[in-house]
């Protein structure tokens, strides 16, 4: 999962009624009648008698176009709210133009629910938008029904910190603050070769790998980069005790030479140790995107989740 994290800021390469549709270039889909210039919302399906709500949040310069496998399965007994941040993946920049992107999108993900009177909808984050969802239980629990993160730990600065010593936020912000230099000031065709190199590492599916890239490459470098930083210095381990709905956390096996994954298992029970009643699933034979690289283990995964 880091790993892939790490590749993913690499390849950020470049500057209940539904709304009308916005366009740029493929961007091209109806929206949520939402008004936010942090993110918007592609809505598939309608409400009605026995129809429940899910919110599917995609990861760092990734389109609501990944969560479609997703959306198909579910089919029609729900309504799904798909989120995309401005800034990633060709939507214009907006109030992401500086700053953290992750903690204020969550709260326009509150916001969303409130307006939208959705009740209690289930929540699905990837990566990013799994830091967007432990960030959203944790501040506002009664918005929540329940929570699904996928491959994503709660503090991901852990691991830039030295071997032996007990990371912090503030210690690892010089790390993040290099790092987030160092994406800001690259030459672009410096992370178009990583992108080419690096995107194998995040999918296991061929097939998906060009709509990654292509997500990817129509981010905003500066949207993505201080969204990176931001996830490397937010520690949500403090937080999580204030989770009260079921959660899940979905992950995959570290990358890394000498882990196995029963050492993964180990990082994220430990990671997770002050979340009561979490349920830890790890899915073999995939990477980062492990609901497009294993479909269906994850929607097995997925619909026993839904259904308790």
């Amino acid at each position: 999962m880091f790993k892939a994290l790490v590749c993913a800021a690499a390849l950020s390469l470049t500057a209940p009624a539904l709304a009308q549709t916005r366009e740029a270039g493929d961007h091209a889909h109806q929206h949520a009648d939402f008004a936010s210039t942090r993110m918007h919302v592609r809505v598939d399906g309608e409400a009605g008698p026995g129809v429940r709500d899910i919110i599917l949040i995609p990861g760092l310069s990734s389109s609501p176009k990944v969560w479609q496998g997703t959306v198909d399965h579910l089919g029609s007994g729900w309504r799904v709210h798909r989120i995309h941040i401005q800034g990633f993946a060709g939507a214009p920049v907006e109030g992401n133009a500086e700053g953290p992107v992750a903690a204020p999108v969550a709260e326009e993900i509150a916001r969303y629910i409130a307006e939208q009177g959705l009740e209690k909808p289930a929540v699905v984050g990837h990566s990013m938008g799994g830091t967007i969802g432990m960030m959203l239980a944790a501040r506002h629990p009664d918005a929540v029904g329940r929570l699904m993160v996928v491959d994503m730990v709660p503090f991901m600065g852990a691991m830039f910190a030295q071997p032996g010593t007990n990371p912090t936020a503030e210690s690892v912000a010089p790390m993040a603050d290099m790092i987030h230099g160092q994406m800001l000031n690259s030459p672009e065709d410096a992370y178009r070769a990583q992108a080419a190199a690096t995107v194998a590492a995040m999918v296991r599916d061929e097939a998906a790998e060009p709509m990654i890239l292509a997500d990817t490459a129509a981010s905003d470098r500066t949207v993505s980069s201080n969204a990176y930083r931001e996830l490397i210095v937010t520690d949500l381990r403090p937080e999580l005790a204030n989770i009260t709905v079921p959660t899940e956390v979905v992950y995959v096996a570290f990358d890394f030479p000498g882990m196995t994954p029963e050492m993964t298992d180990g990082i994220y029970s430990m990671s997770f140790a002050t979340l009561p009643g979490v349920e830890l699933t790890r899915i073999d034979e995939a990477a980062h995107f492990v609901f497009l690289d294993q479909p269906e283990a994850f929607n097995r995964e997925l619909d026993v989740f839904l259904a308790e």
